[in-house]
């Protein structure tokens, strides 16, 4: 049987035991409180922070306004800058484009060498033919220098010789004339009318569908207009020879008369200069093959004024 120590001291055991279970339930419940304590105080600071971000997104519309005002403000900023740019690009490829210009001017002023002038020529494959027309070109023989005569006529007037003129077209209309064809070397005689006419035709030195595929197609109505009517570009020549060219290049047509190949290379590599075409590979490598017997030759001088 216990003692009363015993039993004190039983009791004193389960009142420390009561003691401490009081003390850990204690300290459980502070624990709990605290978390709750603290998912409160999270809960109430995520509400407030989804408040501002309420009113924030409010200022985020203001500030997407803003943005979008700040990106035209920055766009029409950089479209400025760019179109400073631009200008300045562009007044930069006007330079180069005069400069080109004024560097083929000096070309053409008759001292160039053909071989050197020819070194200068882009070297590129033929586009497709694909949109060509004669009407890319503008009118046929055109009064592109304003002196009241066709193209036609005048070239004719200028490369034929003993020439006689239809009254009353202020020397315009060509009648009858001599031609010493420098494709073939024959002396041709001249008289028109529908089935006479086609003994001397109007050359494209530079055909136009050959200026079409190397080049022509980006330098605009204007300059092809010029092109068809440039009497640097047009000699009066034996028909059944010019038919024969067609559209050839150099690589696959060469005058017959072997003395006027040089130049006539030197005149195609002038005209190709003069309105920035190109040339093919195989015809740099034909023109070059031709100039190697005339080292010294000078492209043809413009004196068009066209």
């Amino acid at each position: 049987m216990p003692s009363p120590y015993d039993r004190l001291n039983g009791e004193d055991e389960r009142r420390k035991k009561g003691g401490r279970k009081k003390s850990a339930v204690s300290k459980q419940a502070i624990d709990i409180m605290l978390a709750v304590a603290v998912l409160v105080v999270g809960v109430a600071i995520g509400a407030l922070r989804g408040g501002l971000g309420g009113n924030g997104s409010g200022s985020a519309d203001t500030g997407s306004q803003g943005s979008s005002s700040s990106q035209s403000a920055s766009g029409s900023s950089g479209s400025n800058s760019s179109s400073g740019s631009s200008e300045s690009g562009s007044g930069d490829a006007t330079g180069t484009t005069q400069q080109a210009a004024g560097d083929a001017q000096a070309d053409l002023a008759g001292s160039a060498k053909a071989t050197d002038v020819l070194a200068h020529l882009a070297v590129k494959g033929r586009a497709p033919k694909t949109g060509y027309s004669r009407e890319q070109f503008g009118t046929a023989w055109a009064d592109v220098d304003h002196n009241g005569c066709d193209t036609r006529n005048d070239i004719l007037s200028r490369d034929l010789t003993d020439k006689t003129y239809k009254p009353g077209t202020h020397e315009c209309i060509v009648l009858t004339g001599t031609l010493a064809d420098p494709y073939t070397g024959k002396t041709i005689h001249f008289q028109r009318g529908q089935k006479t006419s086609s003994a001397v035709q109007i050359d494209h030195v530079v055909a136009l569908s050959d200026a079409w595929q190397t080049g022509a197609q980006k330098i605009g109505t204007d300059n092809r207009r010029r092109l068809a009517n440039d009497p640097y570009n047009l000699l009066a020549v034996d028909g059944p020879a010019n038919q024969q060219k067609s559209d050839s290049d150099a690589a696959s047509w060469l005058p017959s008369n072997k003395s006027a190949r040089c130049g006539y290379v030197a005149r195609q590599i002038g005209v190709k200069r003069k309105y920035a075409l190109w040339v093919t590979s195989a015809e740099k490598t034909a023109m070059g093959r031709v100039l190697s017997s005339c080292p010294s030759q000078t492209v043809p001088k413009d004196s068009t004024g066209i």
